[in-house]
């Protein structure tokens, strides 16, 4: 048997099933149910039509052409969908909007209302939010108001602790509050939950199998850390070769490790620009994005959100007019975007981007946190999906923290720029270097994604094709189902929305009464109308975990009354069927 064929049969986390597939990664053939599934829920009530007449002209040309035998073809380089599709927010109903604006301030109210009386009749419960001794309070009650009337609430939805491996299943510390989630205390049993809250896109965060024991070897030659510094005595043989093999997987001349993904934003932003210079960020960026940006100095002007009208606007008036007062020329534009952007679901328009920085002539940094590894036929990012020339992105930045299982990131671009932060980033210079554990699962598991490792040469593929399909597929029977989403096709973060306060806590416990692990969202991290349950989806969930997941999620969606697409799902059904 050769060693492929063993790395087919050593790879066990998931179903990777070779069938022919169609576009969205679903299998062909009339048997198949969800073949004329709508791509998002938008297409429901815009174009219902003509996908149902798309998709019997595509299922006669399949009768000729052979169909993709891979979901690989589901990563296949498309144009850009943002200027395509409609946003979903714009098919709200608006009573859902007016409802869930006066539910915020129902709350508002009566938080206020209750710290009133609470001062005047149980003053020592707000001792901590007075004036002491002459000092001011750390936190007054105003700017905690949030914090202690409406986060605490729901409390019981954030922070659960977990033990053992966050894999396609996890095993969850069962908890009870006896005093309104103020504290908790743990009843000592343990739930195994289908797991849909980790960044864990392609399964590589395992206690066993071919990273772990190339983990274990590490630590048996090299120890657990270096304990210094990046410029003293922190760098290593295997962190160069990391370095090197970053550099070769995003296609770009060299790479920076940076022990803490936030920071890898945060401490090189400032590096990169400074008073003087520009920095153009889109309205969605990351805090880590937004720390670094403000860290800097730089003058920060920002664009709407994935709009290429909004940034070209903000080009033109700032190239024109220059620095305030002086109106000298500004000695740099850095225009900063995500490959992913993780509350939306939603790819950045990189191919609009990059004409943009052709005929402005801007330096372009780009976030793939969530698109590295999740993203493109091999796994290499936004770039790769786009087929965009990395060599076109000034600087790439990426984290470790999710489809490799691991933590950390980089700053990846031409020799020039990485010697550059090697001397002045602060995240080389005053941050420690990268463990080797840490080490030994990012090299280990980019090199089973580049096909490197010869013993599991397929596995990296099969867990990229996983990936795709389960994105697809889940995504689209959402939409089938009714509930409104966000986000672009293929995206392994699948947004949907709840928009009442009231809702996000019931979805999360009634998930949890099923089994269900997931993220709930919410003001200040996305706009208050537009709260949310973020599903993030894993090469390591097999068919059968997404079905049982849709399936209690749509008797939930019933519960809660969240199916806002499905009365006119329905009828635009029966009318075909009438004609």
């Amino acid at each position: 048997m050769g060693k492929g064929q063993r790395a087919t049969q050593v790879y066990k986390s998931t179903e990777f099933i070779e069938h022919a597939r169609d576009s969205d990664g679903l299998i062909n053939g009339p048997a198949d149910p969800f073949k004329l599934a709508p791509s998002n829920s938008s297409s429901l009530l815009v174009d219902s039509e003509k996908a149902l007449k798309a998709s019997k002209l595509s299922s006669a040309s399949a009768s000729v052409e052979p169909a993709p035998t891979t979901a690989a073809a589901a990563t296949s380089n498309s144009p850009s969908p943002q200027a395509e599709r409609p946003s979903e927010l714009e098919s709200v109903p608006s009573f859902i909007l007016v409802t869930t604006y006066l539910s915020f301030l129902m709350l508002i109210v009566f938080a206020h209302l209750r710290d009133f009386f609470g001062k005047l009749l149980h003053p020592e419960e707000y001792v901590q939010l007075r004036e002491q001794n002459g000092y001011a309070p750390m936190v007054s009650d105003f700017e905690s108001l949030w914090t202690r009337r409406l986060y605490g609430r729901i409390r019981d939805c954030f922070n659960r602790p977990i033990t053992g491996v966050a894999g396609g299943h996890v095993n969850l510390l069962e908890r009870v509050s006896h005093d309104a989630n103020a504290t908790f205390e743990f009843t000592g049993r343990v739930r195994n939950v289908l797991n849909l809250a980790s960044y864990n896109y392609l399964g590589f965060a395992q206690s066993e199998g071919p990273c772990a024991d190339k983990v274990e070897q590490a630590m048996r030659e090299n120890g657990v850390t270096q304990a210094s510094t990046r410029a003293e005595a922190g760098t290593t043989r295997l962190l160069a070769e990391t370095e090197d093999m970053v550099a070769r997987f995003v296609g770009t001349e060299a790479s920076l490790i940076v022990s803490m993904g936030y920071a890898t934003n945060a401490l090189n932003i400032p590096a990169l620009v400074s008073r003087g210079c520009l920095i153009i960020s889109d309205e969605l960026n990351h805090n880590s994005l937004v720390s670094g940006a403000r860290l800097s100095g730089a003058t920060i002007r920002v664009f709407k959100h994935n709009n290429m009208q909004s940034l070209e606007e903000q080009l033109r008036r700032s190239i024109s007019q220059g620095q305030p007062r002086t109106h000298r020329p500004w000695k740099k534009i850095l225009v900063v975007v995500e490959g992913l952007y993780s509350m939306e679901g939603e790819f950045c328009d990189l191919p609009a981007i990059v004409r943009l920085r052709r005929r402005y002539g801007f330096y372009l940094f780009v976030d793939e946190a969530h698109s590295i590894g999740a993203l493109g036929k091999r796994g290499r990012g936004v770039c790769d999906h786009f087929n965009i020339d990395p060599h076109d992105v000034d600087v790439l930045m990426g984290t470790f923290t999710k489809s490799f299982g691991a933590a950390g990131g980089y700053i990846a671009g031409s020799k020039a720029l990485i010697n550059y932060l090697r001397l002045h980033s602060h995240s080389a210079v005053y941050a420690e270097a990268m463990s080797v554990p840490v080490l030994a699962q990012v090299s280990a598991s980019m090199r089973m994604i580049m096909g490197e490792d010869r013993e599991h040469a397929l596995e990296g593929q099969q867990r990229l094709d996983q990936l795709a399909v389960n994105a697809r597929y889940f995504a689209r029977r959402l939409a089938e189902m009714g509930f409104m989403t966000l986000g672009d096709s293929g995206s392994p973060v699948v947004p949907l929305l709840l928009f009442s306060p009231a809702k996000i806590p019931a979805f999360s416990r009634e998930c949890l009464k099923r089994k269900i692990a997931v993220v709930v969202v919410s003001y200040p991290a996305t706009p208050i109308i537009t709260g949310r349950v973020r599903f993030c989806i894993s090469a390591s969930h097999t068919r059968e975990d997404l079905d049982y997941a849709l399936e209690h999620i749509s008797e939930i969606g019933d519960l809660l009354m969240i199916k806002f697409h499905q009365g006119k799902t329905i009828e635009t059904t029966e009318t075909k069927k009438l004609e």
